[in-house]
């Protein structure tokens, strides 16, 4: 990488639309690319790491933490806390990487406020079935738990209207490849306007008005 500063891109979706599993393959297959680690209060899960996935931390850490403004953007998801260090945003795009964010759509609209020059993306499943099965899969939730969380992505996916780019995750590795075109400037087809007329019909069943 050269000395100039990194970019930072910002990826939101709702849960289950294959946002974690897009960027850990981006992750892996760009070099010049990192992801950032957040804090959270949520509990471990089985495969996951503290450092490695996320800082897990108790809330009374994310409180003190919050208070000294330590955060560019933090979340209340399902009950748990997230949160970005700034520390951790500075020290990956002053090594010239382009840096990822995996965030909600709140966490997306605290960044727009302290960072100006970023590039949005928002994820889309192709249906809302395909969600659904998607969530029913991780075989880590219960029925109620589930059923709140396509409640919470049906939410979460009527603020695609305030990303710049869209993409729709009917395809893994087309919807990847198209991250790519966006990371690497080439995602002129996949900008929000063009993207929301040639998905008119999806959006409509997605997003009951």
């Amino acid at each position: 990488m050269s000395n100039k500063q990194g970019k930072l891109f910002v990826i939101a979706a709702p849960s289950g639309a294959g946002k974690t599993s897009l960027v850990k393959a981006l992750i892996e297959s760009e070099s010049d690319v990192q992801v950032a680690i957040s804090h959270t209060t949520r509990p471990t899960r089985p495969e996951e790491e503290s450092g490695v996935n996320y800082f897990f931390i108790s809330e009374s850490e994310f409180g003190q933490m919050l208070e000294k403004g330590k955060f560019v953007e933090h979340a209340n998801v399902f009950g748990n806390l997230y949160g970005t260090s700034e520390s951790e945003v500075r020290r990956i795009l002053n090594t010239g990487h382009h840096l990822i964010l995996e965030i909600d759509w709140q966490g997306a609209e605290q960044i727009r406020e302290s960072i100006q020059d970023i590039v949005s993306i928002f994820i889309l499943p192709p249906s809302l079935d395909s969600l659904h099965r998607r969530l029913m899969e991780r075989a880590q939730d219960d029925n109620d738990t589930i059923e709140y969380r396509m409640a919470a992505a049906i939410d979460e996916m009527s603020h695609y209207r305030e990303f710049d780019y869209l993409i729709v995750n009917d395809d893994f590795n087309i919807a990847l490849a198209q991250i790519k075109d966006i990371l690497h400037g080439q995602g002129s087809k996949l900008t929000l306007s063009a993207q929301r007329d040639h998905h008119k019909a999806l959006i409509t069943e997605l997003i009951p008005s």
